[in-house]
């Protein structure tokens, strides 16, 4: 089976005649059939990388390669790839039927058996016209399209945004149901991270433009604790730790660290406990200078 693989290279982006750098030397790889979650606070540079993959916008320097191929201008790659934004790129007086009918007019194997069902999941009315659509319905639109064309690899910006929790709900298992049935990578950006936190299978993370974070979910998990109990006690025992955030309530205090822990014995009244993805990407975020651990 061909392992296929989306690779960034020394890529960067300036705006403004060059004066703002918004992709600083971005080298990241996305690989065949994983689920990668793409993390980072509003303005990190997410959105701007996701459409320089997608060939929607343009790097200042550096290149987007998809099985050795640069994808700028490359029918054969670009249509491997499906870039799912914020921003609504279908004309606003169209019925969504007709928008439904011209996608699979564009892909051969688009799958039209999936795209039913989600509707009738979803209570799409696919006889209203897209600018008829609240914000929700609006994603559901997006989504739909997103899990039926045949694109090894599927980019979605916010997916659930102006969803309810039911909407959530059917989202996520529709999408680990064709996940499971058509194995090929997802690159999703999302702020609701706890939602989406046991579908990743790896985690990549965006800070000041820069790629802060790139591990597997599992092994970023598997470093990164919470300590809590006795403010001496516990300040003792991380000193020499790689502190990620702190939160005090009187005299208890919580640290939560990244890396190995001491190998000494943990005081009597000293607690430690696993840090759940939300709250890890959240640390990061709020830290400054995070670094690749």
């Amino acid at each position: 089976m061909t392992m296929d693989k989306l690779e960034i290279k020394n890529l960067n982006r300036n705006f403004k005649f060059g004066k703002q750098k918004v992709l600083k030397n971005i080298n990241v790889s996305f690989l065949s059939n994983k689920i990668y979650g793409l993390f980072g606070e509003n303005g990190a540079g997410k959105s701007t990388l996701m459409s320089i993959i997608a060939d929607y916008n343009f790097p200042t320097s550096g290149e987007v390669l998809l099985d050795g191929e640069n994808v700028h201008d490359n029918d054969n790659a670009l249509s491997k790839i499906y870039y799912m934004n914020q921003n609504n790129m279908y004309p606003k007086n169209e019925k969504i039927k007709k928008i439904f009918k011209l996608t699979k007019a564009i892909y051969k194997d688009y799958d039209s058996q999936l795209q039913e069902k989600l509707v009738n999941e979803f209570k799409l009315n696919i006889k209203l016209r897209f600018d008829k659509l609240s914000t929700g319905y609006k994603s559901i639109v997006k989504i739909i399209i997103a899990l039926c064309v045949p694109c090894k690899f599927v980019i979605l910006d916010e997916p659930t945004l102006g969803l309810d929790a039911r909407n959530r709900d059917i989202f996520y298992r529709e999408l680990i149901e064709s996940y499971s049935a058509n194995p090929r990578t997802f690159i999703i950006s999302t702020h609701i991270i706890e939602e989406i936190d046991k579908l990743v299978s790896d985690v990549v993370m965006i800070d000041n433009g820069k790629i802060v974070l790139n591990d597997t979910a599992d092994n970023i998990r598997s470093k990164a604790y919470s300590v809590n109990g006795p403010i001496d006690l516990v300040s003792d025992y991380t000193k020499d730790l790689s502190v990620i955030g702190k939160e005090e309530l009187g005299q208890y205090v919580t640290i939560d660290v990244m890396g190995s822990l001491p190998n000494k014995e943990v005081p009597s009244g000293v607690k430690i406990t696993k840090i759940e993805l939300q709250k890890l990407i959240v640390n990061l975020m709020n830290k400054d200078g995070a670094n690749d651990n």
